[in-house]
C-alpha cells in the first residue's frame, strides 16, 4: 500500500509535495512506534496470538477504510470525476491510515515470534530456517506488492466517471488480509500458544526511572558517588538486572546518530516516486509506472545479502581488513549519502527539461496564425516575429503581468494578460476580427498523462471522437478543454456532418499539445499532413533508469546498515534484553521519519535537487559522529558478563550461607556453655 500512497496524496487529495510527503512519513513513522506497544500488550496482557488477531482484524478495517475512501463517486455530485467534498475523503483516509499504522503495532513485532515459540529448545535448526523463510516471504511480498500495487492503481474505475483506481489498490490488500486471518485463526489448534510473561521493557523503564529519581533525591554531596549512575538503583534491583541494562544503555548510546539513515531510505517511497513521476517509464518492452521503481530494492535486497555474505565481506577479510560491524554500518551510512547525490544529479537532468512557468507576477503567451498567410507580430520588448501560416510561435513568451501591446501590420491591439498564466493568442485570418486568448497549464499534466485541445480553425463546428478522450463538439474559431490521455499511439477522428478524416500521434508522458485545424483542412482518408501540433510542454525525457543507480547505492547502505546493525545490537545485548533494542532500533525509524517532516516543512528550499544535497551532506556529518563513538566503543559478551555476575550471586550466597553456619555454630556453643555453667552451679548448691 505505501507504494502507492504518496500518488494517492498528490492526485487524489490533491495535496503539494511537501504535505503529501509529510502526511507519508507521519504515517510510516507511526507504524514504527506502535510495534513497542503492540509488543507491551502482547507480552503483558493478551499473548501474542490474540494480539495478531484482534490488531489484524484493525489492520483490515484500516485497508478497507482507505479503499472506501479512495472512491471519487461517494461525493462527485456533479460527476467530472473529481470529488465535491474532498474533507470527507481526507479524514476517512487519515482514519484508515491510523487504524492500519495501529494494526501493524500487532502484527510486526508478534508474527515472527509467535513463529519462533512453536519449536523447541532442540529444535534450533528447524527455528533458523523459519526465520529465513520468514525473512524471504516477507521480501518477496513486498516485492510483489510493488509490482502489482501500481498496476492496480494504473486502471481506470468508477461509477460515473472512469478515474485512477485507488480504491482497488488499497481494496485488494484488505481482501487478501481477511483471508489470511481466515487462514491464521484456522490453524489455532495446532499452535503453541506461551501465556503472557510481563515484558522486560516495563521492567527496564521501571529500574532506570528508579535510578534517575534515587540519584535525584540523593543528589547532596554528603552521599558518596556511584561509579554509574544506573547503581543507584541497588537499593531495589537486582545487580544483574542493573548490569543487564548498563549493557543495553551502551548499546542505545550509539543508536542516537542511526535516525538520519532512515532519514534518507525511506524517502524512497515518497520523495523518489514524486521524482519519477517526472521521467519516462518506458524500457522498450516494458513500462514501468513511477510507483513500481519501488521494486528495485527488494530485487536488490534479494541479491545483495547472499552476495554480500558469500562474497565481499569473506574476500574483504582476507585482505586483512578488520571490516568490523560498526565499519560496515558506517559503510552503509555513506552508501546512502552517494545515493541522494546520485538523486540530486538525476534532479538537475529533469530541471532541465521542465518548462519554466510563470510566476504569480508574471505571465506567458504564444502566438498561434490561424490565417492562410504569413503574418509579422511586433511584441513589446522583442524583434518582429514572422509567423508562418497556421503555425505557432515555438516558445512561449514572458511579461509582467498588465496590458500588452501586440502589432501586426498596421493593426495594434491591447492584450490584457492575467497573473501567473499561460495563454495562447489566436490571431485569425481577419486580423480586424476578434483576437482571442486561450488558457494553458501553468504545470505539467499529473501522473504522467498527456494534456491535449483542439483549435478549430475551420468556418463549420468539427467533433472529435477517439476512445482515449471525450471532446464536445469545438465551434468555429474556437477551441475545445483539455483531455488528459495515456501515453501511446492515439487515432483520433475528426468529423463534420458526413465528412471525416484521421490523424494519429504517438504520445511519451507528461506532455502537453495543442493541435490546429487550418481552414484549409481538405476531409478524406487522412489528415495527417494538414494538423498542426504544437508542443506546449514537452514530455517526460529523463529515463527512469537514471534512478537505478540511487537504488543500488540505497540498499546496498541498508543491507550494510541494517542488516549489520541488527545483528550487532543482538550480540551485544543480554539475552533477555533483545526486546529493548528492537524497540529502540524501530524508534530510530521513527525519528527518521518525523526529521524528514521537521526538513520539508522548514528548510523549503526552492529546488529539489539541493534538498537532496542538504540530506546527503547531513547524513556525512552524522556519519563522521558515528565513526568517532564507534572508534572508542568496545565490543563485550553479554553472555561472559552475566555468568561473572552470576557466579558472583553464587559466592556471595556461599559465603552468606558459610557466615550463617558460623553464626549458628557460634550460638550453638554459646547455648552449649551457657547449659555447662548453669550445671555447675547447680551442683554447687546441691553440696551446700
Amino acid at each position: 500500500m505505501r507504494a502507492v500512497l504518496v500518488l494517492y496524496f498528490k492526485y487524489f487529495l490533491h495535496w503539494d509535495d511537501d504535505l503529501a510527503t509529510s502526511i507519508y512519513h507521519t504515517f510510516v513513522a507511526l507504524c514504527y512506534l506502535t510495534p513497542i506497544l503492540g509488543a507491551i500488550v502482547a507480552d503483558s496482557w493478551l499473548g501474542k496470538f490474540k494480539t495478531i488477531i484482534y490488531l489484524s482484524v484493525v489492520y483490515a478495517i484500516g485497508q478497507v477504510t482507505m479503499a472506501v475512501s479512495a472512491v471519487h463517486d461517494i461525493t462527485d455530485t456533479d460527476r467530472d470525476g473529481t470529488p465535491n467534498n474532498m474533507t470527507f475523503h481526507v479524514v476517512l483516509s487519515m482514519l484508515g491510515l491510523f487504524l492500519i499504522a495501529l494494526g501493524t503495532g500487532g502484527i510486526k513485532p508478534c508474527v515472527a515470534a509467535f513463529g519462533g515459540d512453536q519449536f523447541n529448545d532442540n529444535q534450533e535448526k528447524q527455528r533458523r530456517t523459519f526465520f529465513s523463510v520468514f525473512y524471504l516471504c516477507i521480501n518477496g511480498g513486498s516485492l510483489l506488492s510493488t509490482i502489482i500495487t501500481p498496476i492496480l492503481r494504473a486502471q481506470n474505475c468508477g461509477i460515473y466517471s472512469q478515474e485512477k483506481c485507488y480504491s482497488l489498490a488499497f481494496g485488494v490488500p484488505a481482501a487478501l488480509m481477511l483471508v489470511a486471518l481466515l487462514v491464521f485463526i484456522s490453524g489455532s489448534g495446532m499452535y503453541y500458544k506461551a501465556e503472557p510473561e510481563g515484558n522486560i521493557m516495563l521492567d527496564v523503564c521501571k529500574c532506570i526511572g528508579f535510578a534517575i529519581k534515587n540519584r535525584y533525591r540523593h543528589r547532596s554531596q554528603q552521599y558518596p558517588k556511584k561509579q554509574h549512575w544506573m547503581d543507584w538503583a541497588e537499593a531495589k534491583y537486582s545487580k544483574l538486572l542493573i548490569a543487564q541494562i548498563k549493557m543495553v544503555l551502551k548499546v542505545l548510546f550509539l543508536y542516537i546518530p542511526l535516525p538520519m539513515f532512515w532519514t534518507l531510505f525511506d524517502q524512497k517511497g515518497s520523495r523518489w516516486t514524486l521524482q519519477a513521476t517526472n521521467m519516462d517509464g518506458n524500457f522498450g518492452l516494458l513500462v514501468i509506472q513511477p510507483d513500481q521503481m519501488q521494486t528495485v530494492n527488494p530485487i536488490l535486497i534479494l541479491t545483495l545479502v547472499p552476495i554480500m555474505d558469500s562474497l565481499i565481506y569473506p574476500l574483504i577479510k582476507k585482505c586483512g581488513l578488520n571490516f568490523t560491524p560498526l565499519r560496515r554500518m558506517t559503510v552503509g551510512m555513506l552508501m546512502a549519502a552517494i545515493a541522494f547525490v546520485c538523486a540530486a544529479l538525476v534532479q538537475i537532468e529533469i530541471d532541465k527539461t521542465l518548462p519554466t512557468f510563470p510566476s504569480t507576477s508574471q505571465s506567458q503567451v504564444k502566438l498561434l496564425n490561424m490565417g492562410s498567410n504569413p503574418v509579422s507580430v511586433k511584441l513589446p520588448g522583442n524583434d518582429a516575429l514572422t509567423l508562418p501560416a497556421a503555425q505557432t510561435s515555438e516558445e512561449f513568451f514572458t511579461f509582467e503581468a498588465g496590458d500588452i501591446s501586440v502589432s501586426i501590420g498596421e493593426v495594434t491591439k491591447n492584450i490584457a494578460l492575467a497573473n501567473g498564466a499561460r495563454q495562447t493568442l489566436l490571431i485569425p485570418s481577419n486580423i480586424s476580427e476578434e483576437w482571442l486568448l486561450s488558457g494553458g497549464l501553468t504545470s505539467k499534466p499529473q501522473e504522467g498523462n498527456n494534456a491535449i485541445r483542439f483549435i478549430n480553425g475551420m468556418n463549420i463546428t468539427v467533433n472529435i471522437s477517439t476512445s482515449a478522450a471525450k471532446f464536445e463538439p469545438i465551434e468555429p474559431s474556437y477551441y475545445s478543454n483539455y483531455s488528459n490521455i495515456k501515453n501511446g499511439k492515439i487515432l483520433f477522428e475528426i468529423w463534420s456532418g458526413s465528412q471525416s478524416c484521421e490523424y494519429s500521434k504517438e504520445f511519451g508522458y507528461g506532455s502537453s499539445y495543442t493541435f490546429f485545424i487550418p481552414s484549409t483542412l481538405v476531409f478524406g482518408p487522412t489528415c495527417q499532413e494538414s494538423i498542426t501540433a504544437a508542443e506546449d510542454i514537452k514530455p517526460n525525457s529523463v529515463s527512469m533508469a537514471l534512478q537505478i543507480p540511487q537504488y543500488f547505492f540505497i540498499t546496498a547502505g541498508e543491507v550494510m546498515f541494517s542488516v549489520t546493525g541488527l545483528a550487532f545490537s543482538y550480540s551485544q545485548a543480554p539475552s533477555n534484553m533483545k526486546a529493548v533494542l528492537q524497540a529502540g532500533w524501530l524508534f530510530t525509524v521513527a525519528i527518521g521519519n518525523f526529521i524528514v517532516l521537521i526538513v520539508a516543512e522548514l528548510a523549503k528550499l526552492p529546488k529539489q535537487w539541493a534538498e537532496y544535497i542538504l540530506f546527503a551532506s547531513l547524513l556525512v556529518a552524522v556519519c563522521i559522529i558515528f565513526s568517532i563513538m564507534a572508534y572508542f566503543y568496545t565490543y563485550i559478551d553479554p553472555t561472559e558478563i552475566e555468568a561473572q555476575f552470576k557466579k558472583s550471586i553464587i559466592d556471595d550466597d556461599d559465603d552468606d550461607k558459610k557466615k550463617t553456619e558460623v553464626e549458628m555454630v557460634r550460638k550453638d556453643s554459646d547455648d552449649s556453655h551457657d547449659d555447662s555453667d548453669d550445671d555447675s552451679n547447680k551442683d554447687k548448691r546441691t553440696q551446700m
